[in-house]
């Protein structure tokens, strides 16, 4: 005869499993809005079934069945999908950090606008052609002081922005670099708190849940790959190990992330962008700029000085022969005066001011227009800034190349002669070579200064493009792959309604079973064998 109470133990049984799923439907709903939870099942399946008793086999037709029981819970989530999110976001996390930079450095530049760099620099080319028209004209001299000095402010702030802009990137990085060691130091931690709970035989889901996401965030900041043991993830960026089971193989650092970089073990992610923005973009353009300045102040120009100009005494001048070469003649005396026009290499707008001479008395050679701030060595967009002798008298700007002996026998200039002011206004039209002394790509090696700045603002608008572009296909890969992971791990209310249902009508079932068998249990304790009394 069969157990009298088995299909009390069926029903418990199926209550405490039906109870379960219940109690995780419940979780799952819980954490429907939970970042980076993954929806839960509990596994059910038949309790192991009895074999009627006897000395070889049962003779009882088949095997009586002991009801339902769950095994373990499990979390539904797939590697593969996460594997691809992680290499879709690195690609994120860098194109997006570019695109942030490119857009700051947009704001520096300002280009096209009415109020940006363009056009203070030709404010001041056209401050020189005004000063052509009227050399004697001391409003127009202060003009060009004012211009000059509006354009050096443009350039000096644009620098400083860019230098703030190149700090800025270095502070995120070492930021960066604290927060991917909080995620590495939490994934060894849970490393070892899943491997202690696993170990004795529970599920730890959330604790996966929560190392998963810390896996998401790191992946955005660094490149990362992983492997899983027994003992946890194994973490490597590049070759570099950063998580061994429950321990931290390596920190990083500003300087660690910059050699990695370099190695090639950092080649994506937040800090990888940050990286090539600040050491790329910020500092080419900040070349740019200074090879710009520095190509207009004293770089080689090629020029022509009139016939008649007075060279100031004892200046040397490397003169253009007819076959192309270069000589240098020192011009001194009465050959002072040129009889024809002379195709010479001045050293910059500074070289060629000062060939002219200042409309002051006594006869004054002109000054170099544009200085250094005090303790700079190189002329850049940081340091240059007007000669103070001409912020202080603008009578000192070069516009007269011609003297004339008075009748004391004194050389004096002629103030109203404009050709040296003629001679620095179309140095904006001529060719030029753009190139460092310190070595260095500039975007235009020859051509204009309106011309070069052109090329800077047209190639700073292409990449800002191509990093908008790249940074909007990645922000729709990811998105996509996520949204292909929520399909999986997601949860969705309806389902887990539809769920909640079917689990309270199996549990309703099972209690009814039971107070069925309890109905029976009583008739055959209370009532059997009460005949006759």
């Amino acid at each position: 005869m069969r157990s009298t109470f088995m299909g009390i133990e069926i029903s418990k049984r199926a209550l405490f499993t039906q109870q379960a799923a219940l109690n995780t439907t419940g979780h799952n709903i819980a954490n429907s809005n939970t970042k980076g939870y993954s929806r839960q099942v509990v596994n059910m399946v038949a309790a192991a079934p009895l074999e009627y008793p006897g000395l070889q086999r049962s003779t009882v037709p088949g095997q009586m069945g002991q009801g339902v029981e769950f095994d373990h819970i499990t979390r539904i989530r797939e590697k593969f999908l996460d594997d691809q999110f992680h290499n879709e976001n690195k690609n994120l996390g860098d194109w997006s950090t570019r695109k942030d930079t490119l857009d700051k450095i947009e704001s520096i530049i300002n280009e096209p606008s009415d109020t940006g760099i363009r056009q203070t620099v030709e404010g001041f080319w056209n401050a020189w052609q005004e000063l052509s028209k009227s050399p004697e004209n001391t409003t127009a001299r202060v003009l060009v002081k004012e211009r000059a000095l509006a354009m050096t402010d443009a350039f000096n702030q644009a620098s400083r922005q860019l230098q703030d802009l190149s700090s800025d990137l270095t502070t995120n990085i070492g930021i960066k670099a604290t927060e991917a060691n909080t995620a590495i130091g939490q994934i060894a931690k849970l490393n070892e708190e899943i491997f202690r709970i696993e170990g004795l035989g529970d599920d730890a889901n959330d604790l996966r849940d929560q190392r998963d996401l810390l896996m998401d965030n790191l992946s955005k900041i660094i490149n990362i790959t992983y492997t899983e043991d027994s003992n946890g993830y194994n973490v490597k960026m590049g070759s570099v190990q950063l998580v061994s089971g429950n321990e931290v193989a390596n920190t990083l650092s500003t300087d660690s992330l910059t050699s990695s970089a370099v190695s090639g073990d950092l080649n994506s992610g937040e800090v990888y962008g940050m990286l090539q923005s600040r050491d790329n973009y910020v500092a080419g353009y900040k070349f740019q700029l200074d090879a710009m300045l520095k190509t207009m102040v004293q770089g080689d120009v090629e020029t022509t000085l009139p016939k008649g100009m007075v060279v100031p005494e004892g200046t040397t001048l490397t003169v253009v022969n007819s076959d192309g070469t270069t000589s240098q003649q020192q011009f001194s005396g009465a050959g002072r005066t040129l009889t024809s026009d002379l195709k010479v290499v001045v050293k910059g707008f500074n070289g060629l001011h000062q060939l002219g001479y200042s409309g002051s008395s006594p006869l004054k050679s002109g000054v170099p227009f544009f200085t250094l701030k005090p303790g700079a060595t190189e002329f850049t967009a940081d340091s240059i800034t007007v000669n103070p002798t001409i912020l202080s008298d603008p009578s000192n700007v070069s516009t007269s190349t011609r003297t004339y002996i008075d009748t004391d026998g004194v050389e004096k200039v002629v103030k109203g002669n404009n050709d040296m002011a003629l001679l620095l206004a179309g140095l904006k039209d001529n060719k030029i070579s753009f190139e460092d002394a310190a070595g260095g790509n500039t975007v235009l090696k020859d051509g204009t200064f309106d011309e070069f700045f052109r090329s800077i603002v047209g190639q700073l608008g292409v990449q800002s493009q191509e990093a908008t572009r790249q940074a909007t296909n990645q922000q729709t890969l990811v998105d996509q792959v996520d949204s292909n992971r929520q399909g999986v791990s997601g949860v969705s209310l309806d389902e887990e309604m539809s769920n909640m249902i079917k689990f309270q009508k199996a549990y309703s079932a099972a209690a009814r079973v039971m107070t069925t068998f309890d109905e029976l249990l009583d008739k055959v304790i209370n009532s059997m064998g009460t005949v006759g009394r």
